[in-house]
């Protein structure tokens, strides 16, 4: 069993920044495939960026150059440092662990940018 807990959203204006977290239970983290994933109202869930156990990183393509997914194992916790945001990065973000067995999702924290 795998917990997923997020933090980091909230409000931010066009153009700002905000880094998301995503802290894993467990012991195995640093085999995990870790990933970022969205939804917006009225959207289906999307990818956003994934990240391997051995750092490989993948982004959607309207993400690239704005928003970086890293991890730190010592601390079973993944990170989406979020850029140069648009209004079109409104959604709920998901927090997802790809463990061998099953795949497991947070809660979600809510990603709102307004003027």
């Amino acid at each position: 069993q795998v917990q997923l807990v997020e933090s980091g959203g909230g409000l931010v204006q066009p153009g700002g920044s905000l880094r998301l977290s995503c802290a894993a239970s467990g012991s195995n983290f640093r085999n995990y495939v870790m990933g970022w994933y969205r939804q917006a109202p009225g959207k289906e869930r999307e990818l956003v960026a994934v990240i391997s156990s051995g750092g490989t990183t993948r982004y959607v393509d309207s993400v690239k150059g704005r928003f970086t997914i890293s991890r730190d194992n010592a601390k079973n916790t993944v990170y989406l440092q979020m850029n140069s945001l648009r209004p079109e990065d409104t959604a709920v973000y998901y927090c997802r662990s790809e463990t061998p067995i099953r795949v497991y999702w947070g809660q979600g924290t809510q990603v709102t940018v307004s003027s």
